[in-house]
């Protein structure tokens, strides 16, 4: 008797267990359509950059991986924080989402919603982004600077940079905008 109720114990942890990973699996996005609207959320953020800043159709050429963050928010009084999420896309189609952020401390006060693309150059940059278990972007990407008329300023030196960062569409109180110190960590939207 001990055997069998032994058995059904067994069997009802393994139920348990595997119905308690389809509940989490829910809760990640497995499942949910939020891949289809963060998909779409790229797509426009994508066209945008394409009609607006028309050097970013060469950049992304020349990349081997756009990562497209269609809305960072960004808030702060005295600590501040930033949080988004977008897709990794290479020859502009998705293979992973990732989530952004990014804490601070200083002087601030206000909130800010912006936008950015991050390209990589290499291969090498992009291999290490996607091994990373939470990537920060530090000091050496480099910033490409859009101007009034929509061109872009890519220098030699930039353009020989691993990573290239775009920032855009700043709308907020909080004066600038930057990637570095952002950690980007792949989930499932």
């Amino acid at each position: 008797m001990n055997r069998v109720s032994g058995t059904l114990s067994r069997r009802g942890f393994v139920v348990t267990g595997a119905a308690g990973l389809a509940l989490a699996a829910c809760g990640n996005g497995i499942g949910g359509n939020g891949a289809q609207q963060l998909d779409a959320r790229v797509d426009a953020t994508r066209d945008y950059l394409r009609s607006r800043y028309p050097g970013t159709v060469e950049l992304t050429q020349k990349s081997v991986g756009v990562l497209y963050m269609p809305l960072m928010t960004e808030a702060g009084l005295g600590f501040g924080g930033a949080y988004g999420r977008g897709a990794l896309r290479i020859n502009d189609v998705t293979v992973d989402y990732y989530s952004a952020t990014q804490a601070s401390f200083g002087l601030q006060i206000g909130a800010q919603q912006y936008a950015h693309a991050l390209f990589f150059m290499t291969p090498d940059a992009l291999a290490q982004f996607r091994a990373s278990p939470g990537w920060v972007a530090g000091a050496d990407a480099k910033y490409a600077v859009a101007d009034n008329a929509g061109s872009l300023g890519v220098d030699t030196t930039t353009s020989l940079a691993p990573v290239i960062a775009l920032i855009f569409g700043q709308a907020g109180l909080i004066a600038g905008a930057t990637v570095e110190g952002t950690k980007y960590t792949r989930i499932i939207p």
